[in-house]
Parts: C-alpha cells; structure tokens; sequence
C-alpha cells in the first residue's frame, strides 16, 4: 500500500530543527522505494517500507502534539508551506486579479481579485510571501506598504457597494517598514484599512495560513470571522522582537512565543478567533489536497452562516466581536455589561435634538424674555 501511495507522499526538501528523527527516517524510506539503488537493481520490500512509513506517521504524530508555541511559529514559518497564491488557484474559479491603488502604484505583496467560490461572486485577498528567493524578493516577502492597504480598501469598497462577500488570506511578518513606506503613510494606510473592514455591511471572512504579524495583518483580519490554520500564529510582534524588548535578548523566543498566546489554541481560548482548522500530521505542508478541502468547507460553511442576514445585521455582528474581545458579551442592547463599561448619556444630550428641531421657537422665547426685562429695567 505505501509504494503504490508513493506519488501521493511528499518528500520534504526542508526539515525543522526538532524533525531530525523524521528525516532520517524519510532518507530511508526513500531508498526502499527507488529500485535503482546503489546497489543496483533490486527488489522493492513493500514490507520494510510500510513499517517505516508507519514509524515516520507515528514520530510526526508524537512532534505535532506536543508542540511549544516557538515550535508552532516555525512550522507557520516553513518554506514548504502552501501560500495565499496556493489557495486562490485552486478554491476560486474565473479568478481576476486587480492592481494598483489609483494612488501611488502596484504592491504585489498582496494579491487581489474577484472571483467564483462555488459559483457565487466573491473578492479575494491574499498576502503571498512567494516560492522561492525570486518571487519572494518580488513579493517583499508578504510585507506589504501603503499602496497595497490602499488598493485592498479600493476593492473592499467595491465589493460593498455590489453587496459581494469578501475572503482575505493572511500569511505576513508584519507590514514594511522601510523609509518609504513611512514617507508615504504606511500607519494611516492601515489604520484605514481596519476603518474600512470595520465599517464594511458584506460578510467577511479571514483565514490566517501561516504568520499573522502585527498590524500588517490586522488591516486585513478585521473581520466577521476570523479562522485560523491549526499550526498558524497571530501576534501583536514577532517572538524575536517581543525577546529584544521584553529581555533583551533574541534568543528568548520560547519565553515570548507562550507570553504572548500567539497559537491557535491560546486565541480560540480567548475569543480572538472564531475556529481552528485542522491540518494534516506534520504540518499543512505534508498534504495540501487535505489542508485544501479543510479550508474550502470552512469558508463554505462560514459563508453560509451570514446568507439569510441582512446588512445591519452582519454589520453589528462584527461590531460587536470586536467589542467583545476581553469580555463576556459585546454592546448590544441586552448586553447585560457592567455599568462602568456601558455609555452614558447626560441630561443635555439627551434634550439637545430637542432643542435643535425647535431652536426657532426658542430663539423668540428668549429675543421676547430680553425685551421684557429690559421694558422692567427702563
């Protein structure tokens, strides 16, 4: 059986530093199957190779379950895993990808479009880090600057405004920070950007596949659900970063990855996330047929989820996640919060509609009074 799956298997060109056992183990494996050995022609032993395929899924499964937060970031990390680009090509039909912000120009850190998921219009982004050192150097590395918010919240306000939900892919370290970017407003380029999902009556859905860095992704996860890979991370910093300031030292990036409760378990604990989507054993990587289907029937099913809303309604839904993050319940009219954490209203803004619908009447109540007293004065 594991010859015939051979094709089927993917033989990793990149291994973590804690999959050391995995890929000896997978050297071997791999002699077994190749009848033209060094030893020459030789017989295949099914047999040997299904007992090393059974220990290679057994270490994995060992690893995978017993991951540290630092661990959990490198596989978010691995160069192997499938990227925003991966998705798109085979979840969206009659993709059309849409460039430029009308401002400054092209980002290709981001990629973006309209098309068809399961016949159905949506708009599609995607922060791609790239294959290879070619593409990822074109791609910045995910890292995207101002023109590429820009051009994503021309296109969100176009799908709004043709009632067409929205999927956004996050996979970045964080959003650029070279010199031009700052010079040409890369803070306010994401700030919009969050104002713009924020404010946006069609169903939003963002799935973070690998790194969820910063406000770089932030910009684009503002929404109505947020799904998350099994082995992705999502954080304020990277751990290297949090180690220098917190410690001083970048070596401490265990300590920082569990401070900061970046896995997917630790945020679907605290209501950061809406779902975990389960990966293969051993890491998205090692089956993208599998992580594909797994991600297709989450976005389905989440897409369904806001079909019979209308527009106020997926409005307030997302609203009040986000105001709920850190409590038990959002601002909404039974919402049961703490006084302290409630608006208040005082007795002028109550009565000041009031007074501006008849301020006509009033300014002759008093132009009136004025005459009256100074008729007394006199």
């Amino acid at each position: 059986i594991a010859f015939f799956n051979y094709n089927k298997a993917i033989l990793m060109k990149n291994y973590l530093n804690f999959e050391t056992e995995v890929k000896n183990l997978e050297s071997e494996l791999n002699q077994l199957k190749d009848p033209y050995n060094q030893e020459g022609l030789s017989e295949v032993d099914t047999s040997k190779i299904s007992e090393i395929q059974k220990q290679i899924d057994e270490k994995l499964k060992d690893i995978y379950s017993n991951l540290d937060p630092w661990q959990t970031a490198l596989v978010a990390r691995h160069e192997d895993r499938p990227k925003a680009k991966f998705f798109i090509d085979n979840l969206f039909d009659e993709f059309i990808p849409l460039s430029g912000d009308r401002f400054y120009g092209e980002d290709k850190s981001v990629i973006s479009g309209f098309g068809k998921f399961n016949n159905k219009s949506v708009l599609v982004i995607g922060q791609e880090k790239g294959e290879n050192l070619e593409t990822r150097i074109d791609r910045n590395f995910g890292m995207m600057r101002p023109e590429g918010y820009r051009k994503t919240i021309r296109l969100m306000k176009l799908a709004n405004k043709f009632r067409i939900p929205i999927i956004s892919f996050i996979d970045t370290p964080g959003a650029y920070p070279g010199v031009g970017a700052e010079e040409r407003g890369q803070a306010e380029a994401i700030a919009k950007s969050i104002e713009c999902c924020m404010e946006l009556t069609v169903p939003t859905i963002s799935v973070i596949i690998g790194e969820g860095g910063s406000g770089g992704a932030v910009a684009l996860a503002s929404s109505n659900k947020v799904l998350m890979l099994q082995n992705a991370i999502y954080s304020v910093i990277s751990p290297e970063g949090c180690a220098t300031i917190l410690w001083r030292d970048p070596q401490k990036t265990l300590e920082a990855s569990k401070a900061m409760k970046m896995s997917s378990k630790d945020l679907l604990n605290l209501d950061i996330i809406d779902e975990i989507i389960l990966e293969p054993i051993g890491g998205a990587h090692r089956d993208k047929d599998l992580i594909l289907d797994n991600v297709r029937d989450s976005i389905e099913k989440n897409l369904n989820f806001f079909f019979t809303m209308d527009k106020d309604e997926i409005l307030n839904h997302r609203k009040n996640k986000f105001l709920s993050i850190g409590r038990n319940k959002g601002f909404t009219s039974q919402s049961g919060l703490s006084k302290n954490l409630s608006m208040k209203e005082n007795v002028f803004d109550k009565i000041k509609p009031k007074l501006k619908k008849n301020k006509k009447v009033i300014y002759l109540g008093i132009s009136i009074l004025v005459l009256i007293i100074m008729g007394l004065i006199l």
